[in-house]
């Protein structure tokens, strides 16, 4: 099975930032959602994450950075940069700012990103 970037629906889509979602790839489907994001340098996710606990991301990421520079920082103060070629977990309680344009592959659980995602919409609603 595969698919085109292109025809993975837009779950979130702003000037300067794509999220496309595909929760039903496959057998672990159930689990995981198949992610591709675009992100231009400059997007930080942090004022879009108030309310949820700690204000930070709720789920956990596997994924491939493949072009760009994501800076990572954690709940208890720990960041991390993640750039072009690196193979990344972020566990849950996190924020992402990004350096340079990037664009990432990622699989996370379905359920736990989507509720974010939804959240993060929703910030973004209020704010329009």
């Amino acid at each position: 099975m595969h698919v085109a970037t292109t025809d993975i629906p837009s779950k979130l889509k702003v000037p300067g930032v794509i999220v496309r979602q595909l929760p039903d790839f496959g057998a672990a489907s159930a689990i995981l959602a198949a992610e591709h994001l675009s992100l231009a340098a400059g997007t930080d996710i942090a004022p879009l994450l108030h309310g949820l606990p700690n204000d930070a991301c709720q789920s956990e990421h596997w994924g491939y950075v493949l072009s760009g520079t994501a800076l990572v920082t954690y709940t208890d103060g720990a960041s991390e940069r993640c750039s072009t070629g690196h193979v990344f977990y972020w566990p849950a309680g996190h924020s992402v700012r990004i350096e340079e344009n990037a664009e990432i592959v990622m699989f996370s659980p379905a359920t736990a990103h989507g509720d974010v995602l939804n959240h993060i919409g929703a910030q973004l609603a209020a704010m329009a």
